[in-house]
């Protein structure tokens, strides 16, 4: 035999639907005026935008500035551009990610040293200070950017113990 009629099971459903509308309903004033109430809400986004453009900007330039240090080495010291390449095409790949594709113009940085060991330590000590600076600046990055600045000091930290292991490895 079949049942009819209401059951337990759909009266509880139908009450929290009923409950569920009724708080929902009364989460706005119902007289129109939530535009002024999203009015700082649109500022304070327009506020956080600024300030990751900005963080963007300074992280870009200082990957750029790095970008230019192993132009530069490789430039000076073209034995040793098969080790610093890959290296290199990192710090551009992440200089590309940071200006989100537009191009920085190119910071001024020292000439290379001219014994090839001590550009390359000179490029290791580039690379842990560039680290340092996005590592800085994970404190005051949106959470998206803090991941990609993260990211960026982790495999700066990571080009800073090969580039070390490669200025060992490099005769004079």
């Amino acid at each position: 035999m079949r049942r009819t009629g209401t059951t337990r099971r759909g009266a509880l459903t139908a009450t929290g639907a009923i409950a569920l509308g009724a708080a929902l309903n009364g989460c706005g004033n119902g007289d129109g005026s939530d535009v002024p109430a999203r009015a700082p809400v649109a500022e304070a986004r327009a506020a956080a935008a600024q300030v990751e453009d900005a963080l963007r900007t300074t992280a870009a330039r200082t990957s750029r500035s790095l970008l230019d240090r192993y132009e530069q080495t490789i430039q000076a010291h073209p034995s040793a551009g098969t080790g610093l390449a890959p290296l290199r095409d990192a710090v551009r790949a992440h200089t590309t990610a940071l200006s989100q594709g537009g191009a920085e113009a190119p910071a001024s940085t020292l000439p290379a040293a001219a014994d090839v060991r001590a550009a390359v330590r000179e490029l290791a000590a580039a690379e842990r200070r560039t680290a340092d600076a996005h590592t800085a600046m994970l404190l005051t990055a949106p959470p998206e950017l803090a991941r990609l600045l993260a990211s960026i000091a982790a495999a700066g930290a990571a080009h800073t113990y090969l580039l070390t292991e490669l200025a060992k490895e490099i005769s004079s």
